[in-house]
Order: C-alpha cells, then structure tokens, then sequence
C-alpha cells in the first residue's frame, strides 16, 4: 500500500489517506511514510480502528517500541495498559475518568506544557504514535511547533551562542514548574537528569533544529535562573503562529509525529469526560550529545 500525502497549510503537517495501518503495509508502504515524516515532521490519518496489538505492530515498522517504564509515576499495578503502550488518557483501572486530586492525574498535567516525548531518557524518543480511541467534543487539542522552522528564523548571533549548549532534561523540572514535586527518594533516582544538545542534526536530512522541551531545567555552565530564563524565551521564540499547528482530534484519528523536530502539547479539556488516548513510542539509538550531522 502507497499512501497519499496532502500537506496542510502550515507546511510541516502532512495529512495522509489511502492507507490502512491496521493491516500489514510492507517495505515500500513504511518507506513512504518515513520519508514523509522526514519532510513533514508530523502525519495525520484519520479512521485508523486500531487495537493495541495492530497499533504495535504498525510502530514496530519504524525502530523498537520504547517501554513506558521511567516516565511516569504509576505503580505496574495500576496501569490499565501494557508496557510498551503509554497510557495518556485520563482513566483509571476502572476506565473511568480519574479523581481531580489522582496523583496520576495532576503528573499528567504535565502534558499541557510544550515538551518533547522522552528529552528525559539519554536516548530521547525517535517518532511517537497517538492514537484517538475515545475523543472528546470540546478541547484536548494536540498543538504542535516545528523547531527547524524556529530555528531556521533565529538570527545568526544566536545560533551562535547555542551552537554547542547542553541543558539538562528531567521530569523534575517539568512537573516541578507545575508544582508536583512530592516524589519519593526512588521516583527522584528514576528520574536523574540527562544532558541533551539544545541543537539537534537530523540524521537524515542534516537539518538543524532547537531541542526544547519543558524537561529542560539547565544549561550546563550557566547560572539556573540566567538558563531558564534564556529557555523560556527561546520557547516563546519557537511556539509563534506561523511555527504552530493545533490538531482538533476525531473519533479514530491516529497522528505521528518526529520527537526531534517538534514540540507539542494537549489542550485543557472537560477531565470528567471519558478520553482514552494511547501511544506508542518508537524508541531513539543515540545520544544527543554524540550526535553526527548527515
């Protein structure tokens, strides 16, 4: 199966038809879609009626699935999912919608923040695949920022300056700046931080973009509050409008995006309504800091 591709009117988002995902899509079918995530970063498909095992299998086509384990604070016990399936909905084990006050619940919030999945791991994410089971009518966007373009309209003097910057990512500091800094003495190991370059080269295409991601909490060398400071406005730099593309989620709709090009984030949505969202993440082979240009 070879997919169209039709880009959307922000140039980095690609909507994609012709193709069921659910069944196998072989070599030529795989290839086609990574070379469209490498133009367009991210890729939206729309009546994709996935089960778990159909969703894996589909990831499987692009590297290994990462395991959720370390990204989160719920107990093995409590999760409604296995554990290659992140479980970004907000139920609990009885499917319902989660308590206002559920520590699961508040950790989540986090996602309303502009990150990108896994800058906490020292092999960040590669591509992450979402998946609508149940959506809901009002809110819950996904928004998305493509940093190559950010960094692209950054003037010469600052890419400069960031050339061979280092910061430090943690899932510390991104709940941390929401307040939720209860964690135990072994969810703080669990969550250690790691270097990350502030730029990234894409292996493929040999195109620079800014790494940010609310994980981010320093910069190495400089004092925390002259590094965060610099990182907000770098943020608030690469979030404007003609960066910027809101996802408005359907029944169904499956959306797949390049973790080292984008940034995104979840809109606020009415928590007592049933959301189930599920992803799999297809798993980064290199470290940031080690990284080669094309």
């Amino acid at each position: 199966m070879t997919p169209n591709i039709r880009a959307l009117n922000t140039g980095f988002v690609g909507e994609v038809s012709g193709i069921d995902l659910t069944q196998p899509i072989g070599p030529e079918g795989a290839a086609a879609i990574e070379a469209g995530m490498d133009r367009y970063a991210v890729l939206v498909f729309h009546d994709q009626r996935f089960t778990d095992e159909q969703q894996k299998a589909f990831s499987q086509n692009f590297g290994e699935l990462e395991h959720t384990a370390g990204g989160n604070v719920t107990k093995a016990s409590e999760k409604r999912l296995d554990p290659y399936m992140a479980d970004v909905s907000n139920l609990g084990l009885d499917h319902k919608p989660l308590a206002r006050d559920d520590r699961k619940r508040m950790f989540n919030l986090g996602n309303q923040l502009w990150h990108s999945d896994s800058s906490f791991r020292a092999k960040p994410a590669k591509f992450s695949l979402l998946s609508g089971r149940v959506t809901v009518g009002k809110g819950g966007n996904t928004q998305f920022c493509d940093m190559r373009a950010a960094y692209d309209a950054l003037d010469d003097a600052t890419k400069a300056e960031i050339e061979d910057l280092i910061c430090e990512h943690s899932l510390i500091y991104s709940r941390g700046s929401l307040g939720f800094d209860d964690l135990s003495p072994e969810e703080m190991a669990m969550f250690a931080p790691v270097r990350q370059r502030l730029v990234r080269v894409h292996p493929v295409t040999g195109r620079k973009s800014l790494y940010l991601s609310s994980h981010a909490g320093k910069i190495i060398g400089w004092p925390v509050p002259e590094a965060r400071a610099f990182l907000r406005d770098l943020t608030e730099h690469a979030t404007q409008k003609q960066f910027f593309h809101s996802h408005a989620w359907q029944q169904h709709d499956f959306v797949m995006w390049d973790n080292r090009t984008t940034v995104h984030r979840v809109t606020r949505f009415d928590d007592t309504q049933v959301r189930d969202m599920r992803r799999t993440t297809v798993a980064g082979d290199r470290e940031t800091v080690a990284q080669l240009a094309a």
